[in-house]
């Protein structure tokens, strides 16, 4: 099936499911779970070895929680993916925060995450998360394009039909917030 009518088909689902029918939800959740799946792992990749969340776990937290969001005007595909960004990253986030609790009385090393153009240098998911908060201070777009890409792993074109504004602009935040990323974290380029 090309990839313009998977999107639309996945738009009506989501419409669908948008009005509560929970067929469609599970039929789009069942066409996209490999997906969501390559997006944790790939997450989880930078993590610790020994680290105790797995994609599988992962995958089924953000559906959980976006199940809860049964009031989401669900749009279209990039919109969908997201919002899974978003998701995936509020998992990870509190799964590190407790992990830190433990970590104090434990003084086990802080959870890292590798990200795109950092080398092999590990990053605290918790510095990441705080770096990307004053981002969107200073530009709140630009930081969901960093979420969208690094969290979700939406192309350029997606993440453009998510914002709704041209490629070419979220090009010029995803440059912006990459050096503005490396600044704030002085992370190698």
């Amino acid at each position: 099936m090309p990839h313009a009518q998977r999107a639309e088909d996945m738009t009506g689902l989501l419409q669908a499911w948008r009005r509560g029918d929970e067929a469609a939800r599970d039929v789009l959740l069942s066409r996209v779970y490999a997906h969501l799946k390559r997006i944790a792992a790939a997450q989880l990749r930078g993590e610790r070895f020994d680290h105790t969340l797995q994609p599988t776990a992962l995958v089924h937290e953000a559906y959980l929680r976006l199940v809860d969001q049964a009031r989401v005007d669900w749009r279209d595909r990039a919109h969908f993916f997201g919002l899974v960004a978003t998701t995936m990253r509020r998992v990870l986030i509190d799964h590190a925060r407790r992990r830190c609790r433990l970590k104090r009385q434990y003084a086990e090393p802080a959870p890292g995450l590798t990200i795109a153009g950092s080398g092999a240098r590990e990053v605290d998911l918790l510095d990441l998360d705080r770096a990307l908060e004053k981002l969107a201070t200073e530009s709140a777009r630009a930081a969901k394009v960093v979420e969208m890409r690094y969290f979700a792993g939406l192309e350029i074109d997606e993440v453009a039909t998510c914002l709704e504004v041209s490629p070419a602009t979220v090009k010029r935040d995803w440059e912006f917030a990459r050096a503005w990323m490396r600044v704030e974290m002085q992370l190698e380029a």
